[in-house]
Protein backbone atom coordinates (compact mmCIF):
# COMPACT_ATOMS: atom_id res chain seq x y z
CA UNK A 1 0.00 0.00 0.00
CA UNK A 2 1.37 3.39 -0.96
CA UNK A 3 1.91 5.90 1.78
CA UNK A 4 0.39 9.37 1.58
CA UNK A 5 2.99 11.85 0.36
CA UNK A 6 3.29 14.99 2.43
CA UNK A 7 4.49 18.20 0.80
CA UNK A 8 6.67 19.33 3.66
CA UNK A 9 9.88 21.28 3.73
CA UNK A 10 13.08 20.00 5.32
CA UNK A 11 16.02 22.23 6.25
CA UNK A 12 17.98 21.76 3.05
CA UNK A 13 15.25 20.55 0.69
CA UNK A 14 12.26 22.03 -1.04
CA UNK A 15 9.97 19.03 -0.60
CA UNK A 16 10.38 15.82 1.36
CA UNK A 17 8.42 12.59 1.62
CA UNK A 18 6.75 11.65 4.93
CA UNK A 19 8.28 8.20 4.65
CA UNK A 20 11.79 9.70 4.85
CA UNK A 21 13.71 10.18 8.08
CA UNK A 22 13.21 13.90 8.79
CA UNK A 23 10.18 16.07 8.09
CA UNK A 24 8.77 19.37 9.29
CA UNK A 25 5.52 21.32 9.46
CA UNK A 26 6.14 24.24 7.07
CA UNK A 27 8.73 26.07 4.99
CA UNK A 28 11.47 27.63 7.08
CA UNK A 29 10.45 25.84 10.28
CA UNK A 30 13.02 24.54 12.76
CA UNK A 31 10.77 21.62 13.72
CA UNK A 32 12.57 18.39 12.79
CA UNK A 33 10.31 15.37 13.03
CA UNK A 34 11.41 11.75 12.97
CA UNK A 35 8.78 9.21 12.00
CA UNK A 36 8.05 6.53 14.60
CA UNK A 37 4.98 5.00 12.94
CA UNK A 38 3.02 5.74 9.77
CA UNK A 39 -0.08 3.67 9.09
CA UNK A 40 -2.02 3.28 5.87
CA UNK A 41 -4.84 5.66 5.10
CA UNK A 42 -7.00 6.81 2.22
CA UNK A 43 -6.86 10.23 0.57
CA UNK A 44 -7.75 13.45 2.40
CA UNK A 45 -11.33 14.63 1.82
CA UNK A 46 -12.94 18.05 2.17
CA UNK A 47 -16.05 18.53 4.29
CA UNK A 48 -16.12 22.18 3.13
CA UNK A 49 -19.15 24.17 4.40
CA UNK A 50 -20.67 21.47 6.56
CA UNK A 51 -20.59 20.50 10.21
CA UNK A 52 -20.05 16.85 9.35
CA UNK A 53 -16.45 16.28 10.41
CA UNK A 54 -17.69 13.37 12.53
CA UNK A 55 -18.74 11.47 9.39
CA UNK A 56 -15.58 12.25 7.42
CA UNK A 57 -13.22 11.34 10.25
CA UNK A 58 -15.00 8.18 11.39
CA UNK A 59 -15.29 6.88 7.83
CA UNK A 60 -11.64 7.71 7.21
CA UNK A 61 -10.87 5.60 10.28
CA UNK A 62 -13.03 2.74 9.01
CA UNK A 63 -11.36 2.95 5.59
CA UNK A 64 -8.02 2.45 7.33
CA UNK A 65 -9.56 -0.43 9.23
CA UNK A 66 -10.54 -2.08 5.95
CA UNK A 67 -6.95 -1.73 4.74
CA UNK A 68 -5.63 -3.14 8.02
CA UNK A 69 -7.98 -6.12 7.73
CA UNK A 70 -6.90 -6.68 4.11
CA UNK A 71 -10.35 -5.85 2.73
CA UNK A 72 -8.90 -3.46 0.17
CA UNK A 73 -8.99 0.30 -0.25
CA UNK A 74 -12.45 1.84 -0.40
CA UNK A 75 -13.93 5.35 -0.49
CA UNK A 76 -17.08 5.23 1.64
CA UNK A 77 -19.94 7.71 1.35
CA UNK A 78 -19.96 10.33 4.10
CA UNK A 79 -23.26 11.77 2.91
CA UNK A 80 -25.05 8.41 3.10
CA UNK A 81 -24.21 8.46 6.80
CA UNK A 82 -25.20 12.12 7.17
CA UNK A 83 -28.55 11.65 5.43
CA UNK A 84 -29.60 8.70 7.58
CA UNK A 85 -28.28 10.23 10.79
CA UNK A 86 -30.42 13.30 10.15
CA UNK A 87 -33.51 11.10 10.24
CA UNK A 88 -32.46 9.72 13.62
CA UNK A 89 -31.74 13.23 14.91
CA UNK A 90 -35.18 14.44 13.86
CA UNK A 91 -36.91 11.48 15.54
CA UNK A 92 -34.91 12.05 18.71
CA UNK A 93 -35.54 15.80 18.72
CA UNK A 94 -39.29 15.28 18.47
CA UNK A 95 -39.33 12.53 21.10
CA UNK A 96 -37.78 15.08 23.47
CA UNK A 97 -40.47 17.64 22.53
CA UNK A 98 -37.93 19.92 20.88
CA UNK A 99 -35.75 20.27 23.98
CA UNK A 100 -32.78 18.27 22.63
CA UNK A 101 -30.02 19.32 20.24
CA UNK A 102 -30.59 19.27 16.50
CA UNK A 103 -28.04 20.28 13.89
CA UNK A 104 -25.34 19.12 11.50
CA UNK A 105 -23.00 18.03 14.29
CA UNK A 106 -22.65 14.44 15.37
CA UNK A 107 -20.39 11.90 17.04
CA UNK A 108 -18.25 8.96 15.98
CA UNK A 109 -20.78 6.46 17.26
CA UNK A 110 -23.33 7.85 14.79
CA UNK A 111 -21.58 5.79 12.13
CA UNK A 112 -22.24 2.43 13.85
CA UNK A 113 -25.77 3.69 14.58
CA UNK A 114 -26.38 4.21 10.85
CA UNK A 115 -24.54 1.13 9.57
CA UNK A 116 -26.42 -1.21 11.91
CA UNK A 117 -29.75 0.14 10.67
CA UNK A 118 -29.10 1.01 7.05
CA UNK A 119 -25.73 -0.41 5.95
CA UNK A 120 -23.11 1.57 4.03
CA UNK A 121 -22.35 2.43 0.41
CA UNK A 122 -19.28 3.58 -1.51
CA UNK A 123 -18.88 7.23 -2.51
CA UNK A 124 -19.59 6.33 -6.13
CA UNK A 125 -23.10 5.15 -5.17
CA UNK A 126 -24.09 8.23 -3.17
CA UNK A 127 -22.07 11.44 -3.51
CA UNK A 128 -24.56 13.66 -1.69
CA UNK A 129 -24.15 16.55 -4.14
CA UNK A 130 -27.62 16.99 -5.56
CA UNK A 131 -27.69 20.79 -5.53
CA UNK A 132 -25.46 21.80 -8.43
CA UNK A 133 -22.17 22.04 -6.55
CA UNK A 134 -18.91 20.12 -6.75
CA UNK A 135 -18.18 20.73 -3.07
CA UNK A 136 -20.27 20.19 0.04
CA UNK A 137 -22.26 23.11 1.43
CA UNK A 138 -25.12 22.38 3.81
CA UNK A 139 -25.96 25.92 4.91
CA UNK A 140 -29.33 26.01 3.14
CA UNK A 141 -30.30 22.41 3.85
CA UNK A 142 -29.37 22.59 7.55
CA UNK A 143 -31.39 25.76 8.00
CA UNK A 144 -34.45 24.23 6.36
CA UNK A 145 -34.26 21.03 8.40
CA UNK A 146 -33.86 22.93 11.67
CA UNK A 147 -36.86 25.10 10.88
CA UNK A 148 -38.93 22.04 10.04
CA UNK A 149 -38.30 20.19 13.31
CA UNK A 150 -38.83 23.35 15.36
CA UNK A 151 -42.27 23.76 13.81
CA UNK A 152 -43.06 20.06 14.19
CA UNK A 153 -42.12 20.13 17.89
CA UNK A 154 -44.98 22.61 18.44
CA UNK A 155 -47.45 20.07 16.99
CA UNK A 156 -49.44 22.73 15.16
CA UNK A 157 -51.97 20.29 13.64
CA UNK A 158 -54.37 19.27 16.36
CA UNK A 159 -51.69 18.94 19.05
CA UNK A 160 -50.15 15.82 17.57
CA UNK A 161 -47.70 14.78 14.88
CA UNK A 162 -49.18 13.54 11.63
CA UNK A 163 -47.94 10.52 9.71
CA UNK A 164 -46.61 12.79 6.97
CA UNK A 165 -43.87 14.62 8.81
CA UNK A 166 -41.09 12.12 8.13
CA UNK A 167 -41.88 11.98 4.40
CA UNK A 168 -41.69 15.77 4.27
CA UNK A 169 -38.42 15.79 6.23
CA UNK A 170 -36.70 13.14 4.10
CA UNK A 171 -37.96 14.99 1.04
CA UNK A 172 -35.63 17.84 1.99
CA UNK A 173 -32.61 15.65 2.78
CA UNK A 174 -33.05 13.76 -0.49
CA UNK A 175 -33.56 16.94 -2.52
CA UNK A 176 -30.10 18.10 -1.42
CA UNK A 177 -28.20 14.85 -0.95
CA UNK A 178 -29.88 12.46 -3.39
CA UNK A 179 -33.02 10.34 -3.53
CA UNK A 180 -33.11 7.10 -1.57
CA UNK A 181 -35.96 4.57 -1.41
CA UNK A 182 -38.08 4.10 1.71
CA UNK A 183 -36.32 0.80 2.46
CA UNK A 184 -32.62 0.21 1.82
CA UNK A 185 -33.35 -3.26 0.45
CA UNK A 186 -34.64 -1.43 -2.64
CA UNK A 187 -31.42 0.56 -3.04
CA UNK A 188 -29.11 -1.46 -5.29
CA UNK A 189 -25.83 -0.37 -6.84
CA UNK A 190 -22.96 -1.89 -8.77
CA UNK A 191 -19.44 -1.71 -7.39
CA UNK A 192 -16.30 -3.40 -8.67
CA UNK A 193 -18.19 -5.92 -10.75
CA UNK A 194 -20.86 -6.92 -8.24
CA UNK A 195 -24.31 -5.72 -7.20
CA UNK A 196 -25.11 -4.79 -3.58
CA UNK A 197 -27.59 -3.18 -1.25
CA UNK A 198 -26.20 -1.05 1.60
CA UNK A 199 -26.54 -3.93 4.06
CA UNK A 200 -25.04 -6.58 1.78
CA UNK A 201 -22.15 -4.22 1.05
CA UNK A 202 -21.46 -3.78 4.78
CA UNK A 203 -21.57 -7.55 5.16
CA UNK A 204 -19.23 -7.97 2.17
CA UNK A 205 -16.72 -5.66 3.85
CA UNK A 206 -17.11 -7.54 7.16
CA UNK A 207 -17.96 -4.30 8.97
CA UNK A 208 -19.00 -5.53 12.41
CA UNK A 209 -19.87 -2.38 14.35
CA UNK A 210 -19.72 -4.26 17.64
CA UNK A 211 -15.94 -4.26 17.23
CA UNK A 212 -15.71 -0.50 17.77
CA UNK A 213 -15.78 1.33 21.08
CA UNK A 214 -15.42 4.86 22.38
CA UNK A 215 -12.96 5.86 25.11
CA UNK A 216 -12.53 9.00 27.20
CA UNK A 217 -11.06 10.21 30.51
CA UNK A 218 -13.02 12.31 33.02
CA UNK A 219 -13.40 12.16 36.79
CA UNK A 220 -17.09 13.05 37.12
CA UNK A 221 -17.84 9.38 36.38
CA UNK A 222 -16.09 6.27 37.79
CA UNK A 223 -13.09 4.93 35.93
CA UNK A 224 -13.34 1.58 34.12
CA UNK A 225 -17.06 2.05 33.59
CA UNK A 226 -19.02 3.44 30.67
CA UNK A 227 -21.15 6.58 30.71
CA UNK A 228 -23.11 8.76 28.30
CA UNK A 229 -20.76 11.63 27.54
CA UNK A 230 -22.47 14.97 28.08
CA UNK A 231 -21.95 16.84 24.84
CA UNK A 232 -24.64 18.39 22.66
CA UNK A 233 -23.86 16.33 19.58
CA UNK A 234 -24.37 13.04 21.43
CA UNK A 235 -27.99 12.99 20.26
CA UNK A 236 -28.05 9.16 20.22
CA UNK A 237 -27.02 9.05 23.90
CA UNK A 238 -24.21 6.57 23.32
CA UNK A 239 -21.58 5.67 25.91
CA UNK A 240 -17.81 5.96 26.32
CA UNK A 241 -15.57 3.82 28.50
CA UNK A 242 -13.80 5.95 31.08
CA UNK A 243 -10.04 5.52 31.71
CA UNK A 244 -7.53 7.31 33.93
CA UNK A 245 -5.66 9.90 31.86
CA UNK A 246 -2.24 8.23 31.85
CA UNK A 247 -3.79 4.94 30.79
CA UNK A 248 -5.87 6.72 28.15
CA UNK A 249 -2.70 8.18 26.63
CA UNK A 250 -0.98 4.80 26.75
CA UNK A 251 -3.87 3.19 24.86
CA UNK A 252 -3.64 5.81 22.09
CA UNK A 253 0.12 5.56 21.71
CA UNK A 254 0.28 1.77 21.89
CA UNK A 255 -2.60 1.44 19.43
CA UNK A 256 -0.70 3.33 16.74
CA UNK A 257 2.53 1.48 17.42
CA UNK A 258 0.61 -1.82 17.19
CA UNK A 259 -0.92 -0.91 13.83
CA UNK A 260 -4.34 0.52 14.82
CA UNK A 261 -5.44 4.01 13.79
CA UNK A 262 -8.33 5.71 15.58
CA UNK A 263 -10.84 8.54 15.21
CA UNK A 264 -10.02 11.53 17.42
CA UNK A 265 -12.54 14.02 18.81
CA UNK A 266 -10.96 17.12 20.29
CA UNK A 267 -11.22 20.78 21.17
CA UNK A 268 -9.34 22.86 18.59
CA UNK A 269 -10.10 26.29 20.06
CA UNK A 270 -6.77 26.58 21.89
CA UNK A 271 -4.27 29.21 20.77
CA UNK A 272 -1.82 26.40 20.16
CA UNK A 273 -3.97 24.87 17.42
CA UNK A 274 -2.92 26.30 14.05
CA UNK A 275 -4.27 24.56 10.97
CA UNK A 276 -2.17 26.80 8.71
CA UNK A 277 1.01 25.86 10.57
CA UNK A 278 0.12 22.14 10.73
CA UNK A 279 0.59 22.08 14.51
CA UNK A 280 -1.48 21.58 17.64
CA UNK A 281 0.75 22.38 20.61
CA UNK A 282 0.36 23.46 24.23
CA UNK A 283 3.06 26.07 24.93
CA UNK A 284 3.85 26.71 28.56
CA UNK A 285 3.51 30.41 27.79
CA UNK A 286 0.46 30.74 25.54
CA UNK A 287 0.65 34.54 25.70
CA UNK A 288 3.34 34.43 23.02
CA UNK A 289 0.68 33.43 20.44
CA UNK A 290 -1.28 36.21 18.74
CA UNK A 291 -4.52 35.51 16.88
CA UNK A 292 -5.13 37.49 13.69
CA UNK A 293 -8.51 37.67 11.96
CA UNK A 294 -11.33 35.13 11.90
CA UNK A 295 -12.10 32.14 9.72
CA UNK A 296 -15.07 29.87 10.27
CA UNK A 297 -15.00 28.17 6.87
CA UNK A 298 -15.35 24.69 8.30
CA UNK A 299 -17.80 25.58 11.12
CA UNK A 300 -15.01 25.09 13.65
CA UNK A 301 -13.82 28.59 14.56
CA UNK A 302 -10.27 27.32 14.06
CA UNK A 303 -9.13 28.89 10.81
CA UNK A 304 -7.68 32.09 12.25
CA UNK A 305 -4.09 32.98 11.56
CA UNK A 306 -1.91 32.30 14.59
CA UNK A 307 1.32 34.28 14.89
CA UNK A 308 4.08 32.96 17.16
CA UNK A 309 7.63 31.65 17.05
CA UNK A 310 6.24 28.56 18.76
CA UNK A 311 5.04 27.36 15.34
CA UNK A 312 8.54 27.73 13.92
CA UNK A 313 10.73 26.43 16.76
CA UNK A 314 9.83 23.79 19.40
CA UNK A 315 9.03 25.33 22.79
CA UNK A 316 8.47 23.91 26.23
CA UNK A 317 4.96 22.57 26.62
CA UNK A 318 2.94 22.15 29.77
CA UNK A 319 1.69 18.77 30.93
CA UNK A 320 -1.80 18.99 32.39
CA UNK A 321 -3.06 16.89 35.25
CA UNK A 322 -6.24 14.84 35.36
CA UNK A 323 -7.75 17.57 37.56
CA UNK A 324 -6.87 20.35 35.10
CA UNK A 325 -8.35 18.36 32.25
CA UNK A 326 -11.56 17.87 34.22
CA UNK A 327 -11.71 21.55 35.13
CA UNK A 328 -11.52 22.51 31.46
CA UNK A 329 -14.42 20.18 30.68
CA UNK A 330 -16.52 21.44 33.59
CA UNK A 331 -15.85 25.09 32.73
CA UNK A 332 -16.63 24.29 29.08
CA UNK A 333 -13.31 25.60 27.82
CA UNK A 334 -12.83 22.11 26.42
CA UNK A 335 -15.71 21.52 24.03
CA UNK A 336 -16.66 19.00 21.38
CA UNK A 337 -15.23 20.93 18.41
CA UNK A 338 -13.92 18.64 15.72
CA UNK A 339 -13.53 15.02 14.63
CA UNK A 340 -10.27 13.87 12.99
CA UNK A 341 -8.31 10.69 12.26
CA UNK A 342 -4.95 9.82 13.86
CA UNK A 343 -2.70 7.74 11.61
CA UNK A 344 0.85 7.91 12.97
CA UNK A 345 3.40 9.19 15.49
CA UNK A 346 6.51 11.35 15.10
CA UNK A 347 8.90 13.00 17.55
CA UNK A 348 10.81 16.27 17.30
CA UNK A 349 14.47 16.94 17.96
CA UNK A 350 13.73 17.63 21.65
CA UNK A 351 12.03 14.27 22.10
CA UNK A 352 8.43 15.53 22.23
CA UNK A 353 6.05 13.11 20.54
CA UNK A 354 3.22 14.10 18.21
CA UNK A 355 0.33 12.23 16.72
CA UNK A 356 -0.04 12.56 12.95
CA UNK A 357 -3.57 13.81 12.30
CA UNK A 358 -5.50 13.47 9.06
CA UNK A 359 -7.99 16.32 8.77
CA UNK A 360 -11.02 16.75 6.48
CA UNK A 361 -10.44 20.30 5.26
CA UNK A 362 -8.83 19.35 1.96
CA UNK A 363 -5.31 20.46 0.99
CA UNK A 364 -5.17 23.56 3.17
CA UNK A 365 -1.56 23.65 4.39
CA UNK A 366 1.98 22.59 3.48
CA UNK A 367 1.33 19.10 4.88
CA UNK A 368 -1.39 18.27 2.35
CA UNK A 369 -4.18 18.51 4.93
CA UNK A 370 -2.41 16.71 7.79
CA UNK A 371 -1.01 18.23 10.99
CA UNK A 372 0.95 17.22 14.09
CA UNK A 373 -0.71 17.22 17.53
CA UNK A 374 1.72 17.09 20.44
CA UNK A 375 1.13 14.56 23.18
CA UNK A 376 0.59 17.41 25.71
CA UNK A 377 -2.13 18.90 23.48
CA UNK A 378 -3.81 15.52 23.00
CA UNK A 379 -3.62 14.83 26.72
CA UNK A 380 -5.42 18.08 27.51
CA UNK A 381 -7.88 18.53 24.66
CA UNK A 382 -9.06 15.06 23.61
CA UNK A 383 -12.79 14.67 24.08
CA UNK A 384 -12.99 11.01 23.08
CA UNK A 385 -11.72 8.49 20.55
CA UNK A 386 -13.23 5.65 18.55
CA UNK A 387 -11.07 2.57 18.20
CA UNK A 388 -11.17 -1.15 17.46
CA UNK A 389 -11.55 -3.08 20.70
CA UNK A 390 -8.61 -5.34 19.77
CA UNK A 391 -6.29 -2.34 20.10
CA UNK A 392 -6.80 -2.49 23.88
CA UNK A 393 -4.63 -4.78 26.02
CA UNK A 394 -6.45 -7.98 26.96
CA UNK A 395 -6.28 -7.17 30.68
CA UNK A 396 -7.92 -3.80 30.09
CA UNK A 397 -10.63 -5.30 27.89
CA UNK A 398 -11.42 -7.81 30.63
CA UNK A 399 -11.49 -5.04 33.24
CA UNK A 400 -13.95 -3.06 31.10
CA UNK A 401 -16.07 -6.13 30.42
CA UNK A 402 -15.45 -5.97 26.67
CA UNK A 403 -15.61 -9.37 24.99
Amino acid sequence: MKKIIFSVIALAMTVTNFAQDTITNKKGSDYMFTELKNLDETSVQNQNRTGTCWSFSALSFLESELIRKEKGEHDLSEMFIVRNAYIGKAENYLRYYGTFNFGPGGAFHDIPWVIRRYGIVPESAYKGLNYGSETHNHSEMSGMLKSMVEVLAKKPQGGKLTKSWKKAFTGVTDAYLGDLPDTMENFTFDYKGASYTPKTFAKHLDMDMDDYISLTSYTHHPFYQDFVIEVQDNWALQSCYNLPLDEFMEVMENAIMDGYTFAWGADISEKGFSARDALAILPKDASTIRVKGKNNKHFSDAGEEKISNAFMTPVEERIVTQAERQQAFDEQTTTDDHGMHITGIVKDQKGTKYFVVKNSWGDYNQCDGYFYASFPYVRYKTMNIQIHKDALPKKLRKKLGIK
